[in-house]
């Protein structure tokens, strides 16, 4: 193993909490289960970059039938960021050590650009990831294999040689139909323990 390629949220960063999704669910109104029906519907293109974020929630509001303006638009963009805010603290000292000791990092991420300027503006240890495959900048999301093929040809490596670490077993098992090897994330702990005896 020469490099390990890691998903960001649920691994990194964590996901959603339900008090940040309840926020969201106020800021929009209407029914909760239709909500997140139709945010996850129009996520994808959103990740992709397909769409800016007044877009992505046009859409969103388009298949709920139900009216947005501009405000709504910028108070449910930043409600949205701030449900994928939280870090890991264990899970980030974990990246300074591997690349203290050498290690090349990448980063995989589905993730949209409004997300994306924000955790570059606000976290510099992304500096210690060699790569950022981020799939609003290069056109493919997990587990798409055209992402996972672009971070092995800017790695520069052989997929053989590249660990993958994600907390969704469909986008490690993707990883690993193309050669690279996988890890199922469920915590830095277990994720160590692997690092070391790999």
């Amino acid at each position: 193993m020469k490099a390990v390629l890691f998903d960001m949220f649920g691994v990194i960063a964590r996901v959603q909490s339900s008090r940040s999704k309840a926020v969201l669910e106020r800021t929009a109104g209407g029914d909760r289960d239709r909500f997140w029906a139709a945010y996850w519907s129009e996520r994808p293109a959103y990740d992709r970059g397909e769409v800016t974020g007044p877009g992505y929630w046009q859409a969103v509001f388009a298949r709920l039938g139900a009216p947005l303006d501009a405000r709504l638009a910028e108070e449910l963009t930043a409600a949205d960021l701030a449900s994928w805010s939280e870090v890991d603290p264990n899970a980030v000292e974990l990246l300074g050590r591997l690349a203290d000791r050498g290690h090349v990092l990448g980063l995989l991420s589905n993730i949209p650009e409004d997300l994306a300027v924000h955790y570059e503006a606000s976290h510099p240890w992304l500096a210690r990831f060699t790569v950022r495959g981020l799939s609003c900048r290069i056109g493919s999301a997990k587990p798409e294999p055209a992402a996972y093929a672009w971070c092995v040809r800017e790695l520069g490596l052989a997929p053989e040689e590249i660990l993958f670490v994600d907390d969704r077993a469909e986008n490690v098992h993707a990883a690993e139909r193309l050669g690279l090897r996988g890890h199922v994330f469920t915590s830095v702990e277990r994720l160590r323990d692997l690092l070391e005896t790999a």
